[in-house]
């Protein structure tokens, strides 16, 4: 199968944010997801837009995101992932297409397939759409209480501050001091530390917002940051008493002193 999708390189990308597709020889399921990751661009379009003005009024200045785009070139270099195998196996785009627009049903009746292509590993340019999916974000209704969150003051503004150089800082997206990146990263925080007072901020869960901002805007990252914290148990972990990171940690040692043993001592 030809591919019909064409990504450009970062630069041009960078230039000209488009995704080109030939009509002439586009299946229905292949226009049906263009239109999912138009629409994915299109919102972090609007996002930037309509969020600006509050970011500034709250005196933090919000540049748009790049993070579809940096998630869509990031797959240029993957041109496996779009091909068939020798074996004739089918493109790996074409399946995560067909999953995405049918994921409700594809998921009831098909989970186990899933699972298996989630553990093979899903392809950049989807992984701002299919995560969310995986963890029931795409229509979470704390995506809603964002604006408001940006808008208002939380007491752990100094300290995300402080520690937002030190996440990624070799990264292009979060280097620059005072960038596009820095400041989604410093939003989404902020925007936690208000939607849960109890944890409210952890050194060390930047790193993990960091990771979804490569992927998607983020209304988007808020939300799934939110459900693998609550649903998936990782804001034991950083609790203030940090018991669970502390349990954690003892197992983690036992397991490699059992299965490990030259390492244990090591």
């Amino acid at each position: 199968m030809s591919s019909v999708m064409v990504v450009h390189s970062d630069s041009e990308f960078n230039n000209n944010h488009a995704l080109i597709l030939n009509n002439n020889e586009a299946s229905p399921e292949e226009l049906a997801l263009l239109a999912k990751l138009e629409e994915a661009n299109r919102l972090i379009e609007a996002d930037a837009k309509s969020l600006n003005s509050i970011s500034n009024n709250s005196g933090h200045s919000r540049k748009s995101s790049d993070t579809s785009q940096i998630s869509l070139t990031s797959g240029t270099s993957s041109s496996q992932d779009r091909n068939c195998g020798e074996d004739g196996e089918e493109d790996v785009w074409s399946v995560w297409g067909r999953v995405v627009n049918d994921w409700d049903t594809t998921y009831k009746k098909k989970t186990a397939f899933i699972k298996e292509m989630v553990r093979k590993g899903v392809p950049h340019p989807f992984r701002g759409i299919v995560w969310p999916l995986l963890c029931s974000a795409h229509d979470s209704p704390v995506k809603k209480q964002y604006a408001d969150y940006i808008k208002a003051t939380s007491a752990c503004e100094k300290v995300i501050r402080r520690d937002i150089a030190r996440t990624y800082p070799e990264h292009d997206f979060f280097k620059e001091k005072d960038g596009m990146g820095q400041e989604s990263l410093f939003n989404v925080m902020k925007a936690y530390s208000l939607h849960d007072r109890e944890v409210g901020y952890c050194q060390g869960s930047g790193f993990i917002v960091g990771l979804l901002l490569m992927q998607m805007p983020e209304e988007e990252a808020f939300a799934v940051f939110v459900k693998l914290m609550q649903d998936y148990r990782m804001r034991d972990m950083f609790k203030p008493t940090m018991a669970e990171l502390g349990l954690c940690m003892y197992q983690l040692e036992n397991l490699v002193q059992e299965l490990i043993p030259d390492l244990h001592v090591h």
